[in-house]
């Protein structure tokens, strides 16, 4: 069976529209350690591929890896392993907001703000690059925003969906979805998500806003071994 392009999505934006992005050692690739802790693994790796990875993490650090379906060799410690599912467009109502926001890198530390209090992902200091950024405001205060993270070829990822929790019920993350699925629909892609498994409340926003399952997934931590094999 031939293999899906969102079945190893970060792999495949950083060999296609992040290749700009990507730190690599031999097969495998990374996003900046500033920008996303995403790594894209080949899809059925190998002893030499495993060695790449232990020299682009380094001795002791962690590689969080999606969609993993082998294990690692001996000596790699699990850390952390959790499913999730991906969701991708089915007839969402894309559409764009007027008071909508798009985010720059002046904004950044408010964003870092927000996330730290909603925890929606992974966000660091220069993930913005990864994509456009909307953001909705009140009184001048970023209370919620959304934009975009992985970009297979062809598809766009939704992320760092989340809205301040003294603004919650307003409709806000919907209106950010919509809008950043209307900026991912006139390039002439898809929209797609990623979510825990765990995280039904988001889940089902989602799929009433037009996205549907497409596959669950796990997401995986390994620490290298310290030191490193020779």
């Amino acid at each position: 069976m031939t293999a899906h392009v969102l079945d190893n999505p970060a792999r495949a934006a950083l060999l296609g529209p992040h290749a700009h992005l990507a730190v690599r050692h031999g097969n495998v690739l990374r996003y900046p350690t500033d920008v996303s802790p995403f790594i894209g693994m080949p899809t059925d790796p190998g002893p030499a591929d495993w060695a790449d990875l232990a020299e682009l993490v380094g001795p002791g650090g962690v590689a969080p890896i999606s969609g993993a379906t082998v294990e690692p060799p001996p000596g790699w410690e699990l850390v952390s392993d959790g499913s999730g599912v991906q969701l991708v467009d089915a007839g969402v109502a894309a559409e764009p907001d007027a008071e909508a926001l798009v985010l720059g890198p002046a904004d950044v530390p408010e964003m870092l703000d927000l996330v730290a209090r909603t925890k929606p992902g992974p966000f660091l200091p220069r993930t913005i690059v990864m994509g456009t950024y909307l953001g909705l405001r009140r009184d001048g205060e970023l209370v919620a925003m959304a934009g975009e993270r992985l970009h297979p070829p062809g598809w766009t990822e939704i992320s760092a969906v989340c809205t301040d929790a003294r603004f919650r019920g307003q409709g806000l993350a919907t209106r950010l979805v919509h809008a950043v699925a209307h900026g991912i629909r006139e390039r002439g892609e898809t929209p797609l998500l990623h979510a825990a498994a765990t995280n039904t409340n988001a889940i089902r926003l989602y799929e009433s806003l037009g996205f549907v399952l497409r596959r669950r997934t796990r997401f995986v931590g390994l620490r290298v071994p310290q030191p490193l094999a020779s």
